[in-house]
């Protein structure tokens, strides 16, 4: 049977000014995958990450989110996008000055025209799927920096996307604490069948998380390697590609 590929991403180039980050990307991503963006330094996986949710335009190609076309010049398509996709930052970005529960509320009174009543039973629901019960009247500044992670994550979850992004989501986390997102990941994409895209270069998380990965390569200015992670490892003929699967200098 067929899969469905919810996110397509055909021939694309990004760069700033002058320089050209990658060129020729082309890849599909498929409904409940974990898809992981990896590479090293410089060679583009945030940029590629904003490029999909519509924060940068590229200078050709063409991104499309659920059959329709990402455009960071149509505002009205960008937003229609937008609420079918949640997005973990690096730092979490919860707004210090707002309660959890408040942060979590925000893009569904934003989104939505629900009561308060309603939008305060989705804020808990949303807590209790990454197990922070009881934590919503918290300030972020009175949560580790594993908790952080999770509050980010129910606020991305708020409207029930079909797609999860993050970018480097174990960035400051503790190895315990980085396996504990992980399996709250696995769980949450088995439960949910929610389709997560995820940058990082941590290996333990790779191997541990990914369906599939694509490899960019900064000398290449470009995709490398795509594919299962355990598979690259062990066969791929590309010796950049072993070195980085393998630990290898």
């Amino acid at each position: 049977m067929s899969r469905k590929a919810i996110i397509e991403v055909k021939d694309l180039e990004a760069g700033y000014d002058d320089t050209v980050i990658f060129r020729h990307v082309t890849f599909n991503i498929y409904e409940g995958e974990i898809f992981v963006i990896l590479g090293g330094s410089g060679c583009g996986k945030s940029t590629l990450l904003k490029s999909i949710i519509g924060l940068l335009q590229p200078r050709s190609g063409k991104i499309l989110i659920d059959g329709d076309e990402v455009s960071s010049d149509d505002e009205d398509g960008l937003k229609k996008i937008l609420a079918k996709i949640g997005v973990l930052y690096q730092s979490a970005a919860l707004f210090g000055s707002m309660t959890v529960a408040q942060n979590i509320a925000l893009p569904i009174e934003a989104y939505t025209s629900l009561k308060k009543e309603a939008v305060d039973m989705l804020v808990r629901m949303k807590l209790g799927l990454v197990s922070l019960d009881g934590y919503g009247n918290h300030l972020p500044s009175e949560l580790s920096g594993g908790m952080k992670k999770r509050a980010g994550l129910a606020r991305a979850m708020a409207l029930n996307p079909k797609i999860l992004f993050f970018d480097e989501p174990s960035a400051g986390l503790d190895p315990i604490t980085s396996a504990e997102l992980d399996n709250l990941l696995i769980h949450l994409n088995r439960t949910l069948g929610t389709t997560m895209v995820i940058v990082t270069h941590e290996l333990d998380s790779i191997f541990r998380v990914a369906s599939r990965i694509i490899m960019l390569d900064k000398k290449a200015k470009g995709m490398i390697a795509e594919g299962d992670p355990r598979y690259l490892r062990d066969h791929s003929q590309n010796a950049f590609v072993k070195q980085f699967f393998n630990r290898r200098a």
